[in-house]
């Protein structure tokens, strides 16, 4: 027969605490030294002692005989009995490590952890009405705006920008994030010392696309139904516009192909990235162009390795259309009378940025009755260049200037009949015909660097080659080498 126990159950407690104490306490002793020596094992052992005894409290069988403490076996993790112990913590298997909860938790202040509240700028709203919707005052953005040299450019936000809020239970602000740049954000947080401002990285990826199409009716439909912006349009015309005319040269059955990145963030698509090659086939001949970093920054090179980048372009503007084309015998439709046309006339809306076509000095910058406003530029081997008719000019006499820059606007001043650029290209004082005089040829890579320019461009020529197919470019880079006068021809 089972004996029975004698007492009332708050008696029998009060002996298991009395005849435990001694324990108990030199157990605290253990414990407490094992944290000091150990405090960051200690702080796991310790929640899974807790967890364990009300997991065991939680699950005891009521109706089972009660036993004393001291006949009950409690079976602790490694690392628990021997910080009890007063020894350095056992080294965890794998399956440990598993079940092991982290105490390696990543900064609150981290960005991606906040609870943003996110806020688009719209037209005509302000930073300061962004703040009173959300019952923040005056002198808290103040505050954020006058911290440091980087919150200082959140007093000038634009429609379409992007804010995130951050805020306690009582609507407090805890902390705001703003786009520095793409690559950045801009972090304004609530510390104990007040405001402080920190710069956090983002994230950008670039993916590798392709576009080929024939054109048709124009560039740019060819282009948007490929899937081409009208920017990425643009900047494929800029590579190959030292060769060709896009106002006239471009022909129905014209055909183009270029592998291109795309810039992601977050998993968003950003913007266009850089062209990495390109192919432009104009009227049966085919131009290359390759994108390398010579060590100068990276620039466009045929396959040979001469610069696309030639001394002048052949279009001092964005290719629109010709409205009349270098003529020793044009009849002039204001004067009625037969003169030479020593120039191209491009037709382009008022304003039309006008180009630099090279490098040179401003050597004329006036106004007259025929030419309206014009300017004149003297570049190396006794060239000259002439914008007449514009609308505005950028530019002074004694000015340098670069190839591509704005040296004024297209306009109808002087004897015009509609907005236009009347072109000129004079060499030795004679006059040319600048849409097919020869220009100066540029100096190609050097040697050295021939091999990383042929790793770097092989693989890109293959994947234009997929793109287009390669039976009409090894025809014409056939010719090419043949012209150039290769023996096995």
């Amino acid at each position: 027969m089972a004996r029975r126990r004698a007492g009332s159950p708050d008696q029998t407690v009060m002996g298991r605490v009395r005849a435990w104490s001694p324990l108990l306490r030199r157990f605290a002793e253990r414990m407490h030294g094992a944290v000091r020596a150990h405090p960051r094992w200690a702080l796991a052992a310790v929640s899974l002692l807790a967890l364990g005894l009300l997991m065991s409290l939680a699950g005891t069988d009521r109706s089972a005989p009660d036993t004393t403490l001291a006949e009950r076996e409690i079976r602790l993790p490694p690392a628990v009995r021997d910080l009890a112990r007063g020894e350095a913590p056992t080294p965890l298997d794998a399956s440990e490590s598993r079940e092991m909860p982290s105490i390696e938790a990543e900064p609150e202040t981290d960005a991606a952890l906040r609870d943003w509240t996110l806020v688009e700028v719209r037209p005509g709203q302000t930073l300061e009405r962004i703040f009173r919707d959300f019952n923040l005052s005056a002198r808290l953005l103040h505050q954020v705006v006058h911290l440091d040299e980087h919150t200082r450019g959140l007093a000038r936000i634009r429609p379409g920008d992007e804010f995130g809020f951050d805020f306690d239970h009582d609507g407090n602000l805890l902390a705001l994030r703003a786009d520095l740049d793409e690559e950045r954000w801009l972090i304004v947080e609530q510390d104990e010392t007040g405001l402080t401002s920190r710069i956090e990285p983002r994230a950008l990826e670039a993916r590798v696309v392709e576009a080929s199409g024939i054109i048709s009716s124009s560039l740019f439909n060819a282009a948007k139904g490929s899937g081409l912006s009208d920017n990425m349009t643009m900047r494929l015309a800029n590579i190959f516009g030292w060769d060709i005319d896009f106002a006239l040269d471009i022909r129905s059955g014209d055909r183009f192909a270029l592998v291109y990145e795309e810039v992601w963030r977050d998993g968003e698509y950003l913007r266009d990235g850089a062209i990495l090659a390109a192919r432009f086939v104009n009227q049966g001949e085919a131009f290359e162009a390759i994108r390398f970093d010579a060590g100068n920054g990276p620039d466009y090179f045929a396959p040979d390795g001469r610069p696309m980048r030639k001394a002048f372009l052949r279009a001092p503007l964005n290719f629109t259309r010709v409205t009349s084309n270098f003529n020793p015998r044009r009849f002039h439709p204001i004067t009625r009378q037969m003169r030479p046309h020593n120039g191209t006339d491009y037709g382009a809306a008022t304003g039309t940025p006008v180009w630099a076509a090279g490098d040179g000095r401003v050597i004329r910058s006036a106004y007259n009755n025929a030419n309206g406003n014009y300017v004149f530029i003297q570049h190396g081997n006794n060239i000259i260049t002439r914008y007449l008719h514009l609308n505005r000019r950028s530019v002074r006499v004694g000015d340098r200037v670069r190839q591509g820059q704005t040296i004024g606007t297209v306009g109808m001043t002087g004897m015009a009949t509609g907005p236009h650029l009347h072109y000129e290209f004079l060499v030795n004082g004679a006059h040319r015909n600048p849409r097919t005089v020869d220009l100066p040829a540029a100096d190609p890579l050097p040697p050295e660097l021939m091999d990383d320019f042929r790793r770097t461009g092989t693989p890109l020529l293959a994947q234009l080659d997929e793109l287009q197919g390669p039976t009409v470019l090894l025809a014409q880079r056939e010719q090419t080498r043949c012209e150039q006068g290769d023996t096995d021809c």
